[in-house]
C-alpha cells in the first residue's frame, strides 16, 4: 500500500486493518490527551481493536472512492499519530487536513512535515486549489502547525464544535495553490 518517506526516521503509510492493534494502543495511551481536542464519538466510542478495524475499513473505502484518505505517521518504526484528507471536495477543488499525534511524539515537527507532504500532494498531484486546517483556538500547538506552514488565518468560527462538555471556537486556516510556492516555509 501507499507509503511516503518524510525523513530518515519518519514516514507516512496508509492505515490498513493490520495496524488496528497499534492504533488502539496509541489511542488508549493518549485517550485523555486526545479528548482535549478530538470530538466525541471518535475517542470514546472506538475502544477495541475491532472498533479500529471498522474505522480503518471506512478510511480505506473513502480512499478507494477518491474522497480522501487517512495515513499513519510512523516515527522510528512506531505509530506516532494520524494525518488525513477529510472528504475531498472535488467540485470546489478543496480539502481539509486533519491530524493528531500521541503526546510522547509532540515537539519533533512530525505533524508539520506530514501536513507539508499532504499539502504538496493536494496541490501538485491532485490539482486541488485550497487546503484548509481547522483547529480549536485553544489548541496552540495545532494553530502553530498551520502558521509554520504559512497558512492564512481566515477567521474564527464561534462555538463551532462541541467537545464533550462545552462548545469551542474553531480557527480556520487556508493555503491556496497559487500562493504555495512563495508562502510556505
Amino acid at each position: 500500500m501507499f507509503s511516503h518517506k518524510l525523513t530518515q526516521d519518519t514516514h507516512l503509510r496508509l492505515l490498513e486493518e493490520r495496524h488496528a492493534e497499534e492504533l488502539t494502543d496509541l489511542t488508549d495511551r493518549n485517550r485523555e490527551h486526545l479528548r482535549a481536542w478530538l470530538p466525541l464519538p471518535w475517542v470514546d466510542t472506538n475502544r477495541t481493536v475491532e472498533d479500529r478495524k471498522n474505522f480503518i475499513r471506512g478510511t480505506l473505502e473513502q480512499f478507494a472512492h477518491n474522497k480522501g484518505f487517512t495515513a499513519g505517521i510512523w516515527h522510528k518504526g512506531r505509530l506516532a499519530g494520524v494525518v488525513s484528507y477529510n472528504s475531498i471536495d472535488w467540485e470546489n477543488r478543496s480539502v481539509e487536513v486533519g491530524y493528531w499525534l500521541g503526546e510522547e511524539y509532540q515537539g519533533k515537527g512530525l505533524v508539520t512535515i506530514a501536513c507539508r507532504a499532504l499539502v504538496e500532494h493536494a496541490f501538485f498531484e491532485l490539482g486541488l486549489n485550497r487546503v484548509v486546517i481547522l483547529c480549536s483556538t485553544e489548541n496552540e500547538k495545532s494553530c502553530a502547525v498551520a502558521e509554520r506552514l504559512g497558512f492564512w488565518q481566515e477567521g474564527v468560527r464561534r462555538q463551532a464544535a462541541w467537545l464533550y462538555d462545552r462548545f469551542v471556537d474553531l480557527v480556520s486556516y487556508s493555503a491556496l495553490a497559487s500562493e504555495w510556492p512563495t508562502r510556505h516555509s
